[in-house]
């Protein structure tokens, strides 16, 4: 016997030693719970609010793409519109550099009228812009 303590006593007090570490694990434990049972709660409501935000993401990444699929057909529209209106613009361009350079000629024989004959020249002038004028005409009544 260890300093004349019975070993039933000594033992008896080990266990209560133990049942009292347990009982404040157990108190120890319990907290833990509890807050994981809060924090669990917490999480819950962040994953249904990520959720959320992902269905909004969603939603507003499909009104993008129809936007996007929009502005692209309105754009190649105004692409092809603008491509006529291009080849038009050249053609009246090429159009008008020829009718100048027509003029140009007609200027210079009427000069060179003017130079060698000048009572016939206001005349063949005269006549050089009316056939001019007749083949705008012509070429207006065409296209």
């Amino acid at each position: 016997m260890m300093l004349g303590l019975p070993l039933g006593l000594i033992v008896e007090g080990a266990v209560a030693i133990l049942l009292a570490l347990t009982i404040g694990y157990c108190v120890l434990l319990n907290q833990r719970l509890k807050r994981l049972h809060q924090d669990k709660d917490a999480m819950a409501k962040m994953v249904a609010d990520l959720v959320s935000a992902t269905n909004l993401a969603n939603q507003a990444i499909k009104e993008l793409k129809g936007t996007a699929v929009e502005a692209d057909l309105t754009l190649s529209a105004r692409m092809e519109e603008a491509e006529r209106f291009g080849v038009e613009l050249a053609n009246h361009v090429t159009a008008g550099t020829v009718l100048m350079e027509r003029i140009a000629k007609i200027t210079s024989v009427a000069r060179q009228s003017q130079a060698i004959e000048p009572v016939e020249a206001p005349n063949k002038v005269q006549t050089a812009l009316q056939q001019l004028s007749e083949r705008v005409r012509s070429r207006g009544a065409a296209a």
